[in-house]
């Protein structure tokens, strides 16, 4: 730093006084190695403030990238077939009865259609009020009725289909379905509550006084959980045995590859009935960015909020050690003032050490925050999703963070008259 003025009367001239960049940088960090414990205390607010908004981010996007992952292998990959025909217009038809839009031969019609892995229909059984399945015939005094249960008939696609997890036994085929035999398979809500813990000695439930032989009992299922909670018989033993629902559209499940949904939609109704089409809706999956975009709106809004104010309280922070700093400095501000250094010379030196103070916390917040995602993403086994922009802008936050903050306190330094700071 050099000061002085220029006369008229042959003196040498003297230069005006000034500060470089480089003693701007040298006493920012003079001055914040002078204290290290305040320095590190006043940087945490930074720190959280940085390292919550590369953590939020980070995990956001992670978050909906798993969201969008989950969404592909189930929803994304499976279509709905809906019975568009009235009760009073479904087929009465023997073989038919129940199910006339969807032929005995449904589930192999779709299944042949390219991209498709599993399909079945399925159709909500509705018996005689207080008939629900029991482990007794109707009237008899030991049964044990469930009023809970639903009765679901299914083709043996459909099991296919959910993607079952058996607890016990085994789920029914088209051996099953074709002879119409009178077995069912159950969900472990509904075993429970009729009191069938195994199959070893062949278990049966009855709906009014006809015996349905369990042959499994599921534990979970990929699709359509309510089926947990439900005794499932074939299709075809459902047909013969009770009545067409008037007010229960039967309904297909089709599971597909991974980008062959809407193909399969496409072709399903015409597969089924290609001489009466529009008497089935087949219902594609939407679009899996716009479940994406919104769940992973949501939480950044949530979590970027918080970021926020751990950056304020950091911002407040600063300040208040500035301050406190200008405070105990005035010594040191009047003799600067005193040899020459102008009011933007001592507000320019608080400035950059607010600024190399938020710097800081930048940094070592980028660190904690990328660390956090990693650590995180590596315990729940995900691929951590983090632009490497978002990690390269984040210093620049904590430095911008650290200049806002030091503005005021930088002001009150530069206004300090040089012989009341040095009477302090």
């Amino acid at each position: 730093m050099s000061h002085g003025s220029s006369t008229s009367h042959g003196r040498r001239p003297l230069r005006r006084s000034g500060m470089t960049v480089r003693d701007l940088l040298s006493e920012a960090v003079a001055g914040v190695l002078q204290r290290p414990a305040r320095s590190a205390l006043t940087a945490v607010g930074t720190v959280l403030g940085v390292g919550s908004l590369i953590a939020v981010l980070g995990l956001t996007g992670t978050a909906a990238s798993q969201i969008d992952a989950r969404f592909n292998e189930l929803t994304a990959t499976q279509v709905s077939v809906e019975d568009t025909t009235s009760g009073a217009d479904r087929g009465t038809a023997g073989g038919d009865r129940g199910t006339a839009a969807f032929p005995a031969d449904a589930d192999a019609r779709i299944e042949a259609l390219n991209g498709v892995t599993a399909a079945g229909v399925q159709w909500r059984v509705r018996t005689e009020a207080g008939r629900g399945p029991a482990t007794a015939p109707a009237g008899a005094a030991a049964a044990t009725t469930d009023h809970q249960s639903t009765i679901v008939a299914a083709s043996p696609g459909l099991l296919r289909a959910v993607g079952p997890t058996l607890a016990q036994g085994r789920t029914f085929d088209a051996f099953h379905d074709d002879r119409r035999e009178r077995v069912a398979v159950i969900g472990p809500a509904s075993a429970a509550r009729l009191g069938i813990t195994g199959l070893h000695n062949q278990p049966a439930v009855f709906v009014g006084n006809t015996a349905f032989t369990v042959i499994g009992i599921l534990s979970d299922v990929q699709r359509q959980p309510e089926l947990l909670n439900a005794v499932i018989v074939p299709r075809k033993t459902a047909e013969r045995t009770w009545a067409p629902s008037a007010d229960d559209r039967p309904r297909m499940l089709i599971t597909t590859r991974l980008g062959a949904a809407a193909q399969v939609a496409d072709e399903a109704a015409l597969a089924l009935r290609p001489e009466r089409p529009d008497r089935l809706h087949a219902i594609a999956p939407p679009d899996p960015r716009t479940l994406r975009s919104g769940v992973g709106g949501d939480l950044g809004q949530l979590f970027l909020l918080l970021a926020a104010v751990c950056l304020v309280i950091g911002a407040v922070g600063i300040a208040n050690t500035t301050l406190v700093a200008v405070m105990e400095r005035g010594g040191e501000i009047g003799l600067r003032r005193a040899l020459g250094a102008r009011g933007r010379h001592v507000l320019a030196q608080f400035l950059a050490e607010s600024t190399a103070l938020g710097l800081l916390g930048g940094l070592v917040g980028a660190a904690l925050g990328t660390a956090t995602v990693v650590l995180v993403c590596a315990a729940r086994e995900w691929t951590p999703v983090l632009a490497p922009a978002t990690v390269a802008a984040a210093p620049l936050i904590g430095l911008a963070t650290g200049l806002a903050a030091g503005v005021y306190p930088a002001w009150r330094a530069s206004r300090i008259p040089p012989v009341e700071a040095l009477r302090r």
